[in-house]
């Protein structure tokens, strides 16, 4: 039985693959990416599964990285930091990759790789009251991992402002730029969830596997050759003495040395 993931289908054939970390506003772990690449492979391959939700319990749909994840590749050398940057590439592609309606339900904070999670779903229905950051560049290094999915997602132009600013969105904002197709009340989240659901079960579900194909052919293509070359970007960001500064003012709780008082 997975650790980190709550996992409920029902008769329709409606998935609820549910980030069961709130204590640590599920924040993605080793173990996490690897129960998450299992689930998403062992679902999309069974045919009696119609629908996939994306859920997160407690006060926060996923705040990105864990800590304790974070602070191991801030110990290890460039092997290491590159064979977990690509466990976690693993997991973002598997789920990308699933042959069914994926729907993220977001409440609370959405920060980092959580904003990957949003970026290979297929409909994101956001709570009004989300946060959502891609903050790594106020770490010295770069949301490298993910950014081939965020940018099929909402393509380059809306990128790059939330890659180099690593500024806090609102729904509504995020909403603007791509990253979710509905912002309701918190209290209307999980009907406007069920609304969806509701569509997807009245298609073909070959057609929509086909469906997805076709879109994602058409998309930006993520190929293993992209997946490589950002892993080797991120490897070479976390060197610069610029993101060990980052870091080590982030774990000393204390600010970097390049923040303004502005």
């Amino acid at each position: 039985m997975p650790e980190t993931l709550r996992i409920e289908t029902d008769e329709r054939g409606v998935t609820r693959l549910t980030l069961a970390r709130a204590d640590k506003h599920n924040a993605i772990s080793a173990e996490m990416m690897d129960e998450l690449t299992a689930a998403a492979k062992e679902f999309g391959a069974d045919r009696r599964v119609r629908v996939i939700v994306l859920a997160g319990e407690g006060a926060s749909f996923c705040a990105g990285g864990d800590l304790g994840w974070m602070r191991a590749q801030f110990e290890a050398g460039r092997a290491e930091r590159i064979s977990e940057a690509r466990r976690l590439a693993t997991m973002f592609r598997a789920l990308n990759d699933i042959p069914k309606p994926v729907i993220a339900r977001v409440q609370g904070n959405v920060f980092g790789g959580g904003v990957g999670l949003l970026s290979v779903c297929d409909l994101v229905i956001a709570s009004e009251s989300a946060r959502l950051g891609l903050t790594e560049v106020r770490l010295g290094i770069i949301p490298a991992t993910i950014s081939p999915f965020v940018i099929a997602r909402i393509g380059e132009g809306a990128a790059r402002p939330l890659f180099m600013s690593g500024k806090l969105i609102s729904a509504s904002e995020a909403k603007a730029a791509g990253l979710a197709q509905y912002v309701v009340p918190a209290d209307g989240l999980d009907a406007a969830v069920e609304a969806e659901i509701s569509h997807f079960l009245k298609a073909s579900p070959e057609a929509i596997a086909r469906a997805k194909a076709l879109a994602r052919s058409l998309g930006s293509p993520i190929t293993d050759t992209v997946i490589e070359d950002v892993i080797q970007q991120l490897a070479d960001t976390w060197e610069t003495d610029e993101a060990r500064e980052g870091i080590a003012a982030f774990f000393e709780r204390r600010e970097p040395s390049w923040r303004s008082g502005a």
